[in-house]
């Protein structure tokens, strides 16, 4: 039997262009968008993955038109007030990754909701990632590690520094990718998980994400399982 990724992780690109080729507003894709997010984690769940990232709005996008991030950010309260309950219910823990501050206190009501009402399940694991970029989370996070080192009394050197690094990394408690999707055809990874990709498989599909289906993900679960991981070593010889 082929191995099955423990991690998908996705890059949903592809919004825009989905309404422009339609004549609609971008807001169109946005919110066919949400309904590519609810099929991966149900496509996920159903085949067997255990850790499913969604990079849901990056630090970036808050130079989008205030009218198009009002519409996210409204769009991420609909889907988290029509889906916790969901998400509870199919067993999946969801957690949210990035940096908080910026967003409104009802939304962080929300996002803290859906958390703590999931935070005991034991089905898939889904984060989403929010005002998230792989700079500052490294920036942040070797900040974090010299302050509390220093606070340790821990004298930082090159075999202790990269274990003290990732326990403080957002996603200290989720593996790393086995795969990175990016949709739409575009070939970046554009500041998602800098350091937790360095040996993912990257996966690209011409699919915008509005028409991300459960067929797109297998396609990316079968592409993986070809492919033959060597973490930098040379394959044996036979």
């Amino acid at each position: 039997m082929k191995k099955l990724p423990q991690h998908i992780a996705i890059i949903m690109d592809g919004n825009g262009r989905w309404a422009k080729q339609r004549s609609l507003p971008r807001t169109a894709g946005h919110q066919q968008g949400i309904e590519a997010c609810k099929r991966a984690v149900r496509s996920a769940g159903e085949l067997g993955v255990n850790y499913l990232t969604l990079f849901g709005f990056s630090t970036e996008n808050w130079n989008r038109p205030a009218a198009e991030v009002n519409e996210l950010m409204r769009l991420l309260r609909m889907y988290l007030r029509s889906e916790t309950a969901e998400l509870h219910r199919g067993n999946v823990k969801m957690k949210m990754i990035g940096e908080r501050s910026p967003f409104s206190k009802d939304l962080l009501q929300l996002i803290e909701n859906a958390e703590n009402i999931t935070k005991d399940n034991d089905g898939l694991n889904l984060t989403i990632a929010l005002n998230y970029g792989g700079r500052d989370e490294i920036i942040r996070a070797s900040s974090d590690m010299a302050l509390s080192m220093q606070e340790q009394g821990i004298e930082p050197n090159y075999d202790n520094v990269q274990e003290h690094f990732e326990s403080h990394l957002m996603t200290k408690d989720v593996p790393d990718p086995d795969i990175l999707i990016r949709t739409s055809g575009e070939k970046r990874i554009s500041n998602f998980l800098l350091w937790q990709c360095a040996y993912s498989e990257f996966v690209y599909t011409d699919t915008l994400w509005p028409d991300f289906e459960k067929e797109d993900m297998e396609q990316a679960i079968e592409e993986f399982q070809g492919r033959e991981r060597r973490y930098g070593a040379v394959k044996a010889l036979k």
